[in-house]
């Protein structure tokens, strides 16, 4: 399996494989062209990349553009939660319920082209990925469950996500987390992105979406303007487990995708602290927005303990479809991913303990955390 880690760190697209040769341009201009020497060779296949996936792109318009953009999205199901929440775990729980679809990592990954490419390009791709995923033992396949907001990365550029990418230039992305200080004109743009991937997905599946994307967390207020009728399930974890394992997902995503040299350690740290601060500042202020029974809460270590009676309740307080036609495939699962094991970490040095116990207080006093 090493062969296939080294070469996607050293030449694989990351985020990037799907952008066009037009938009491929256009990032770069907006960057000014500064990519770091050592990512030469991935700026190159993401270069090579883009020409064909512009011919898919307008295969994808001329075959099926007319019908996907006539599509009504039905309102979605969102999983909210930061990054290592146990969003990901959450998703696959949903998903098992074949009344429901989601973005696939292909369909993220190539959102303009993936009505045309998908069935075989997807099947190529597959075996240079490893069988699980570079931050965790979760399966990493292009048909598993995937955050649509890397969609948006090589739709629109406008997301947080794009700071894995350019790190030197991280701070001009964070605005995108919550949306909140930004033109009206660049809230159009990144709607009108959203709605055409949700329309693409919608037309491939026929079926109602679950989506899941952390940045979602901070942007309920958005989200309700689009889709008023929406779901959401919010996921909380202990927060220095969070912190743990949101540094180790930084530390090998970032390998993946950065065209830039990578920013310390410590200013790693820094921004993990603060854009959990401005995830959970928006989702706090915005959560009442949500109309009743349209939202729950589950926590990680409950879903742990009581998955099936866990999802259980989700079905019953969003009043989704009758839980007992899906209960029997979702213990199946259930029962198959038994023997998976979490990471594990050393204690946090008693100084970054202190800070995240101070930055993220809400969070500690919200879910009943302890501090140490």
């Amino acid at each position: 399996m090493a062969w296939r880690e080294t070469f996607l760190e050293s030449f694989g697209p990351g985020l990037l494989g799907g952008i066009t040769s037009r938009k491929w341009a256009q990032l770069l201009i907006e960057n000014r062209f500064s990519v770091s020497p050592s990512c030469l060779p991935r700026a190159l296949t993401i270069s090579l990349q883009s020409v064909p996936t512009s011919l898919l792109h307008w295969a994808d318009e001329i075959r099926f553009g007319r019908q996907f953009r006539a599509v009504t999205v039905p309102p979605p199901v969102f999983v909210l939660g930061h990054w290592r929440h146990g969003t990901t775990h959450l998703h696959h729980l949903l998903t098992i319920d074949k009344r429901f679809a989601f973005p696939n990592n292909y369909q993220c990954l190539y959102p303009n082209s993936f009505l045309t490419a998908e069935k075989l390009h997807s099947k190529a791709i597959d075996f240079f990925l490893p069988k699980q995923r570079p931050m965790d033992n979760v399966e990493w396949r292009m048909g598993s469950p995937q955050e649509d907001e890397f969609a948006l990365c090589v739709a629109s550029f406008k997301s947080p996500c794009m700071g894995w990418i350019f790190p030197q230039q991280r701070d001009r992305y964070d605005k995108y987390l919550t949306m909140q200080d930004v033109s009206e004109f660049e809230i159009a743009e990144w709607k009108a992105a959203f709605l055409l991937f949700l329309k693409k997905s919608t037309f491939r599946s026929r079926q109602p979406l679950i989506l899941k994307s952390p940045p979602h967390t901070a942007r309920i207020k958005l989200l309700l303007q689009m889709f008023p009728d929406a779901r959401f399930v919010h996921i909380h974890r202990n927060p220095y487990d969070v912190f743990h394992s949101t540094q180790k997902m930084l530390q090998a995503v970032i390998e993946l995708h950065r065209l830039q040299n990578r920013s310390s350690a410590h200013d790693l740290d820094d921004w993990i602290l603060r854009m959990y601060v401005k995830m959970y500042d928006a989702y706090f202020e915005e959560r009442s927005l949500i109309p009743a029974g349209q939202f729950c809460e589950v926590s990680f270590a409950q879903l742990e303990q009581d998955p099936v009676g866990q999802i259980r309740g989700i079905y019953e307080a969003l009043e989704l479809p009758d839980f007992s036609e899906v209960h029997a495939a979702l213990q199946s699962y259930v029962c198959s991913i038994a023997g998976y094991r979490k990471n594990s970490f050393p204690d946090l040095p008693a100084e970054l303990q202190k800070r995240i116990a101070k930055d993220w207080q809400r969070s500690f006093h919200e879910w009943a955390y302890p501090c140490r």
